[in-house]
Formats: structure tokens, C-alpha cells, sequence
């Protein structure tokens, strides 16, 4: 049956059959039509064609359609459609690559240096960058989801202005980035109460550290913007990469030239500079809709604004964990450089921990960005339960690893026999206590997906945030010690989780579209 409205239609008369939805014509010879309700809620139609039949949409010949076309969309598909909870496994590696030359940096200058190095290269130093550096993957967050549910519909021009607004934002924001921290760092520290015998080579590897903090930023984009695409390969073969040159950088540096803490912040920046050229490599030469072009990398407002808009959320709740975490370093700063060297030691030891559920947290938002893009519920609420539980386990095995192997653990950063006791006390406390922290990072990386950030965000200042303020100034001055100090965390993950499992439960967006239906 032909078009009642072929006179409008070029080529209608050729095809062998057609379609009229009201602003839409298709010939009857494609496999596969999708209706999807376009995001955001509103009743625009998109239209989702895989033409195999050799027609476009007007019905004209489709010269183009070649087996290698056909093979590109196979596995757009199959990236949309697999489960991406099993890319959690290179994301995983590839956090743990980062945060081990993040540790490279502190064992080898607690080994080779001392214990005031190795406060000054974590420490206040390690939560100031965080502040900013957080913040800004927080917001790069938004960037992601936007990418993968553009990217799970097919819609490659808008897939193309996301890309392109993304790396303009981590320019111009490692700019800022930059000159803030140059300037602002000895302010910052001592404001921190830093011990006088860390703040000189505090200031040293943080200025250091910010001076070349653009290619932390263009990394942390483009592996986010691969990532979204279903490519969670690369990042990690660039990590690896990154991260045995900083080793080697550090060991040259640091041990070699006996440059200290401004040997292993040059081995750092370095090596995150080589990570950002590899991920910008990928992007400029990949034929996909996420092509990067130098020419058209520029800032599009609306996709901005949207961006921003989704990761604006993360990033505020990224700097509220943040300030209160500062909090935290200022109670310990003021138990001496002993408990300064432990914490520091304690947070690369935690980093194990974190790189598990942040690699589970970001696998699910891209997941269920793409699954929601594509309206397929069921397998959304089937990865959360699924996520939650492959997270449970691998951190109740963490936490008797760890538990059981706390001196040899802190032994690998220092020698100091009161550092390594004031740690083994510290990790005894907390290990136990990770598992009230999974809901948090899994459940708020699933509303993320579906662009539901701003509640999450509120849930995480009030919980965790705001709670923590309030147990450093009432409990903390009754009994300042370690262990009360460090509390203030299972305390707010508990109550945290709580009030994460009630709201996904009972009161989401994702809850309401499932009953549905």
C-alpha cells in the first residue's frame, strides 16, 4: 500500500509499502521501528529506524547501507543492550591503577623521605584537591548520563554536542582550577591547622599538583564520554599506562634526583598529562557518533546548561563530603604528625575500598542511563539489585583482607612504629563498617542515570554532610581523640543508607515510571 500522502513525500512511489505517523514518513520495508518517549517526560516522538532493506527514510535507495554500516550498528546495539554492570570490571582495574599512582606518591616518600612527607603529600593536601577536583568530576557526572541516553537513543548530533561542550567545560575549568589552587593553597592549609613542620612541602606538592591539573580534567571527561559509549576498555589500558609512568617517574625523582615532595607531584602531573593525550587520541580518531573534532570544540548553551544541570547535584554533594571531610582533617591536624602520617597512610589504604563502589557506582549510571534511554525497565531495576549485591560481596572480602593484614598494609608507607600503631587502630575501627556505605553509592549513581540528582544530593548534605558538622563540634571536644573523630563515618553512612533505600523504594521517579509499568 502506497503513502495517501505520496505527492509529499520523494520516492514514496518507489517504496513497497509505508508508514504515516503524523510528522513522520517510513517505508514498511524496515526491520525494526521504535517509538520512544523523548526525555524529560514530554510526548515528542523520536523515531528509531534500522534500515537493512535498502531504502531511506523517504524511500529512496540507500546506496550507503554496506555490511560495515551494518556491523557498526550491531554493535551500538549490543553496547546499548549488554549488561554494563559486567564493565564494571575494567572501570575497576582502571580505578585501581589511579589510585595506586596516587599510593606510589606516598609510599615512596614515607619510605625514602619521612613521615613529614608523607603527610604533605596527603593529608590536607589530599582533601584540598579533592574540594576542587571533586567537584568538577561531580559536574563532569552530568555529562555522562546526558552522552549515554543520547547515545542509547542514536542521536548523534546531539551525542556530537555533548562531546564537544564536555572537553570545552574541562578546559576552561582547569583553567580556574589552576590559578585558585596556586594562589589560595597556603591560605587553605593553614586554615587547616597543618602542623608547621608539613605545611612547607604541603604547599610545594599542592601548587605543583594544581599547575598541571588540566590533564586530571581532560582524562577524568574523556573516559567519562568512553565510558557512556560502552568503551570501558580503553580508559583502563591508559591508566595503566599512566600509572607505570608515574611509578617510574617517582622512583627517578623522588629517589634519584632526590627531589622530595616536588619530584613525586612532577611524577604525577606527568603522568595524568599522558592519560589525557591517549583518551584525546581515542576520541579524535574513533568513526562513532562521539567523534571528538578539535575545530568544533566550543560550548553549546543548552547542552551546557543541561550538563550542568544533572551534575550540578554530584558536584555540590562531591564539595559538601568534601568540607566536611576538611572538618575532619582539621581534628586530626591537631593530634600531632604521628596521626597526620596515619591517616594520610589510612586514606590510601580506604582508596581500595572507594575504587570498588565508585567503579560499581559509575558501571550502574551508565547502565541505567542507557537502559532508561531505551525504555527497558525491567533490565534497569534487575541491574540496581544486581550491582548492590556483586558490590556487597567484593567488600565484606575487602574488609577481612584488610582487617586481618592491617600492619603489613601500613608497614608498606612507613617504618614509624607509632604511625603503624595509631593506623592499625584507625583501620581496625572503620573496615568493619563499609558495608553501611553501598546503598549510598549504588542507589544515588541509579537516580543519577535517570537524571534524578537533586533529592540524592539533599539526602547526602543532610545525612552524611550536615550529621558529620554536628558529631566534630558536640562530640569530638568531650573526647578528642582518633576513634571519636573517625566515628562521625559509619555514624552518617548508616543513617545515610537508611534514608536512600526508603526514597528509591517508596518516593523515586524510577519507582513511579516501574509501577507504571
Amino acid at each position: 500500500m502506497l503513502c495517501p500522502d505520496a505527492a509529499t513525500h520523494p520516492g514514496a512511489d518507489k517504496a513497497p509499502g509505508c508508514f504515516h505517523h503524523p510528522g513522520f514518513f517510513l517505508p514498511l520495508a524496515v526491520d525494526k521501528i521504535a517509538l520512544l518517549k523523548r526525555f524529560g517526560g514530554n510526548d515528542t516522538i523520536i523515531v528509531e529506524v534500522q534500515i537493512f532493506k535498502g531504502y531511506d527514510l523517504y524511500g529512496r535507495k540507500y546506496k550507503e547501507n554496506t555490511r560495515a554500516d551494518r556491523k557498526c550498528y550491531r554493535e551500538r546495539e549490543q553496547n546499548r543492550n549488554g549488561s554494563h554492570l559486567a564493565a564494571a570490571a575494567p572501570i575497576l582495574f582502571g580505578t585501581f591503577f589511579q589510585q595506586l599512582y596516587n599510593a606510589a606518591d606516598a609510599v615512596i616518600v614515607g619510605r625514602f623521605v619521612g613521615k613529614e612527607a608523607l603527610s604533605a603529600v596527603g593529608g590536607g593536601t589530599g582533601t584540598l584537591i579533592q574540594l576542587l577536583v571533586g567537584f568538577f568530576v561531580g559536574l563532569s557526572s552530568g555529562a555522562t548520563v546526558i552522552i549515554s541516553q543520547y547515545y542509547g537513543a542514536k542521536r548523534a548530533e546531539m551525542v556530537g554536542y555533548a562531546v564537544h561542550t564536555s572537553i570545552a567545560f574541562s578546559l576552561v575549568a582547569g583553567v580556574g582550577m589552576m590559578i585558585v589552587g596556586i594562589t589560595a593553597a597556603p591560605w587553605a592549609l593553614r586554615a587547616m591547622s597543618t602542623p608547621e613542620d608539613i605545611l612547607g612541602p604541603a604547599t610545594t606538592y599542592i601548587r605543583i599538583y594544581f599547575l598541571g591539573v588540566i590533564g586530571n580534567l581532560i582524562y577524568n571527561m574523556g573516559a567519562g564520554i568512553l565510558r557512556a559509549v560502552g568503551d570501558s576498555k580503553r580508559p583502563l589500558y591508559f591508566l595503566i599506562a599512566s600509572c607505570l609512568t608515574n611509578i617510574v617517574l617517582d622512583i627517578a625523582f623522588v629517589i634519584g634526583l632526590h627531589m622530595g615532595v616536588a619530584g613525586a607531584a612532577l611524577a604525577t602531573i606527568l603522568s595524568q598529562a599522558l592519560s589525557a593525550v591517549l583518551v584525546l587520541w581515542v576520541l579524535m580518531r574513533t568513526k562513532d557518533m562521539h567523534r571528538l573534532e578539535l575545530r568544533k570544540i566550543r560550548f553549546d548553551g543548552r547542552m551546557f546548561r543541561r550538563i550542568i544541570r544533572i551534575g550540578l547535584p554530584a558536584g555540590l554533594q562531591s564539595v559538601m563530603y568534601t568540607s566536611s571531610n576538611i572538618l575532619i582533617q582539621s581534628s586530626v591536624n591537631e593530634l600531632g604528625t604521628d596521626t597526620v602520617a596515619a591517616w594520610t597512610a589510612y586514606s590510601k589504604i580506604d582508596s581500595l575500598f572507594w575504587m570498588i563502589v565508585n567503579a560499581f557506582g559509575i558501571s550502574i549510571t551508565t547502565f541505567v542511563g542507557q537502559n532508561y534511554g531505551a525504555g527497558k525497565m525491567d533490565r534497569v531495576h534487575k541491574g540496581v539489585r544486581t550491582c548492590m549485591g556483586i558490590t556487597a560481596g567484593a567488600t565484606v572480602l575487602l574488609s577481612v583482607i584488610l582487617y586481618n593484614y592491617a600492619s603489613i598494609c601500613y608497614q608498606l608507607f612507613t617504618t614509624d612504629a607509632q604511625v603503624v600503631v595509631i593506623g592499625e587502630q584507625i583501620l581496625h575501627f572503620l573496615v568493619p563498617t563499609y558495608f553501611t556505605y553501598i546503598a549510598i553509592e549504588i542507589l544515588s549513581g541509579t537516580l543519577r542515570g535517570i537524571g534524578d540528582s537533586w533529592l540524592p544530593m539533599i539526602i547526602c548534605c543532610l545525612g552524611i554532610c550536615a550529621l558529620r558538622v554536628v558529631w566534630i563540634l558536640t562530640a569530638v571536644p568531650l573526647k578528642n581523640d582518633i576513634l571519636t573523630i573517625v566515628f562521625s563515618y559509619p555514624l552518617t553512612w548508616t543513617v545515610t543508607s537508611i534514608a536512600f533505600i526508603v526514597y528509591y523504594l517508596f518516593f523515586s521517579r524510577l519507582k513511579i515510571v516501574g509501577r507504571k509499568r
